[in-house]
This record gives C-alpha cells, structure tokens and sequence, in this order.
C-alpha cells in the first residue's frame, strides 16, 4: 500500500509540472543529464520522430533487438492506463517502485537552470534507468516535435522521421515545411537519417538538414521499398543491403506494412554497428511479436471490438481506410471523442459516413471537446449519433445494443481508448462486453 501511496503521490506531482509548459530549449534537460553523469551516453540509442507511426516504429524495432537477444529500452508517449508503461525494459514497464525512485532521483538534482516540465522529467527518468540497467539499445521516440523536444539531447546510431503531416501548429508552425524543419531537428552529424516522408516541402527541408549535417539519407519508395502480396498478406521488402520476400506483420491496417518497412531499413544500418547481424529471422520474429496497444487493436470478437486512437486527421484518415475495408457499415457503432486542438469537424466527417450509427463522448481531460460541441457538426452528418459523455457508459451502451456479429470501435484520442480500457477495471476487455 505504501509503494501505491508514494506513487500516487509522485504521479501528481509530476503532472502537476504540466503548468510551467512547453519549453523550446535543450539546456534544462542537459543539465539534469550532466548531474546524472550523462547516463544517455552509456547505450546505443535509435531515435524516432514523425507525425503518425513513430510508436508503431519504435516498438518494432524494440521488438526486433529483443528477440535478437538484446537488452532493450524503450521510451514512448503517451501512456494509455499507467505511466510505467512509457518506460519499458525488453517490452515490460518498468515497476511502480522504480517510477517513485526515478522520480525521487530527478527531483532532487541540485538545479542551476529552471524547473523542467513533466517531460523532461520523464526523459531524464527513462535515460537514467535504460543505463541502471545496462541496456544494449535504447529506442527513443519523441514527445513533440523534434528540434527542441527533450529527447534531442542523445546522439543516436540511426534517426528516423516516420513521415509528416500538419500537427501541433502552434509550436511546430502551420505548414509542412515547417513542420518538417522541427522534425529534422534530430538528424545528427554523419548519422543515418532514414524517412517515410512524402510531401515534396518536406523532404526538401528533410534533405537539406541531411546534407548540411553530411548524414545519408534514405527514403522510403526511393532507397527501399514494399510490394504487397494481397492474397497471402505478407509483402516483398527491396532494401538497402537486402530483399526479402513472405515478411508478415502482427499490427493491423495497411500503413503499418510502410511502417514496417521503416522498420526493417533501420535495422539494416543497426547491422552496421554489430559484431553479429539482425537476421531476417530475428526481423521476422520480432515484427510477429509487436505489440503496439491502442492502434487498431482487436480486443474482442463477439462482437468485434476495435481500439484505435486516430488522434489527428491522418491517423483517422487511416482508420478510415481499414474500416471501409474491412467492416459493413450496418454493423459498425463509433464511439468517439476528440481534444480540442484536432481538427475535430474534419475528423468526424472522415469517420461518421462509415458507421451506422456513432456514440459522442468526451474523456476527463481538459482539453476534450465537449460531445455537446461535437454533436452540432455531427448530427449533419450522420442521422444516428447519440451523446453519452462518460467514456466507461458510453461503451457500456454500445455494447449491450450491439450483437455478436456487430462492431464497436472506440477512436478520436488516445484518452478516450485509455479511459475506455481503464474504465474495465482489471477485467478483460471480453468480460465487459458480456455484462
């Protein structure tokens, strides 16, 4: 009880560090670095940026090191139910007792620079603990951004941009280009930048931070590519040093075969700095085990129920496409909520036509529309659409109204699939829907 006590204690206290912002700088975070002895330098680290699939990235190529017989940290954002599940070692969060040292650690570093915000907490938390426990590898995702997120400070053995899309234009500016300049904020001097970016803006500004860093660069559909095989879901991967045929995946949707690829390329120039290469059967094996929670993950079959956060227009324009596919409109329920620094009238045009009928809710967050707000763009849209503002009822109602053969999708925030999954109370997912 004690342990949970503490926790609890420090969990408030980091996320009340919320109110002092978004600081676009990198000394606070090195000067804790600097007083923890620099704990980032003592592991190989791979550092991922991107608009969508940079999590989907990272936890594959976590999984891949580990299955080769690595140790491995894995750094993430946001978490779904527990803060532990940011900082992971070979695939597990790490313990609640480890949060509240970690934290007692970072909090006390004698400090000659501002206070940090909870991400630079966070940051130096996980960076302490992958060297506490001597980790081969660390895979780094970043928060925001790229340039002046806290993540910037390591020196990575390869980048990675998964790809670009307009988000978070109040820091990161309001086009692509611009955009893409944070993002290639990460790209280090003579290191390996590998990107899935499309737009010709951004690769523009991606190409030119490459050169003036002298690192190479390599594009997706340029430098490696996938050829889908349909009839047996797997794909050809034609890569840098390799091609490898029959590759399959365990995540669902198309993109995450592009992701995939991303994937695989940055594990080729991984080989580069191993005595022992990744094999195609160390990559295959690590691509089956992937897990990334929240992201068109299937939890239930009777009925069907998918968990995905499409938490910006891409991610549900992508969504949009797998539910098309893959699910009749007469039997698929969404149960949405949006934060209010989406474009959520776009997101709900995206998904509302693809449903029969749609449950608007709003997560206990302070940044949630309002489902009152978004019900006035909605009813225009979809004739069936009812409010039901607590997430855990509004799942609730979609699943005592549906039938084995119906589908519920809860979608529009990662906090509303990690309420809806908290609000199961430790029970499986396919326990609730049987209430």
């Amino acid at each position: 009880m004690e342990t949970k006590e503490n926790l609890n204690e420090c969990l408030k206290a980091m996320f009340g560090l919320k109110r002092f912002g978004i600081k676009l700088e990198l000394s606070t975070i090195q000067g804790m670095l600097n007083a923890l002895g620099n704990p980032e330098k003592n592991y190989r680290s791979i550092h991922i940026a991107g608009t969508n699939g940079k999590g989907s990235i990272a936890s594959s190529i976590s999984s891949i090191l580990h299955k080769s017989g690595y140790k491995v940290g894995l750094y993430t954002s946001p978490h779904l139910i527990h803060f532990n599940e940011r900082i992971c070692i070979n695939n597990n969060p790490i313990t609640d007792e480890e949060v509240v040292s970690l934290y007692n650690l970072t909090k006390d570093i004698p400090k000659d620079y501002r206070d940090p915000t909870f991400f630079e907490i966070t940051t130096a938390m996980a960076l302490y603990e992958f060297s506490k426990e001597k980790v081969d590898f660390a895979v780094i995702e970043t928060g925001m951004g790229g340039r002046f997120d806290a993540t910037n400070i390591i020196s990575p053995i390869v980048s990675i941009i998964s790809n670009i899309s307009l988000e978070h234009q109040m820091y990161l500016g309001n086009t692509i280009a611009k955009i893409a300049y944070e993002k290639a904020g990460i790209i280090k001097k003579d290191t390996p930048i590998i990107t899935g970016a499309k737009q010709k803006s951004a690769v523009s500004v991606i190409e030119e931070a490459a050169q003036s860093k002298n690192a190479p660069i390599y594009r997706l559909k340029k430098d490696f590519k996938v050829v889908r095989n349909n009839k047996s879901n797997t794909f050809s991967y034609y890569g840098l040093n390799n091609i490898w045929h029959n590759v399959k995946i365990a995540l669902l949707g198309d993109y995450q075969i592009e992701n995939a690829a991303i994937s695989i390329a940055a594990c080729e120039i991984i080989n580069k700095n191993l005595d022992k290469n990744l094999s195609f059967e160390n990559i295959q094996e690590g691509l089956l085990a992937t897990k990334w929670p929240g992201r068109l993950e299937v939890v239930c079959n009777s009925p069907k129920v998918i968990l995905d956060g499409a938490h910006n227009l891409n991610g549900a324009k992508n969504l949009a496409k797998f539910l098309s596919k893959n699910i009749q409109k007469e039997k698929l329920t969404l149960v949405i909520g949006i934060l209010n620094d989406k474009p959520f009238g776009s997101i709900l045009r995206c998904l509302l036509p693809l449903c029969k009928r749609a449950i608007l809710t709003t997560p206990k967050i302070d940044r949630a529309v309002p489902a009152k707000e978004l019900y006035a763009i909605a009813k225009t849209i979809n004739g069936n659409v009812k409010i039901i503002e607590d997430v855990g009822n509004a799942v609730r109602y979609a699943s005592e109204t549906s039938n084995n053969e119906d589908t519920v999708c809860i979608a529009g925030s990662l906090y509303v699939v990690g309420e809806a999954k908290e609000k199961f109370n430790g029970k499986k997912i396919e326990d609730f829907f049987k209430i």
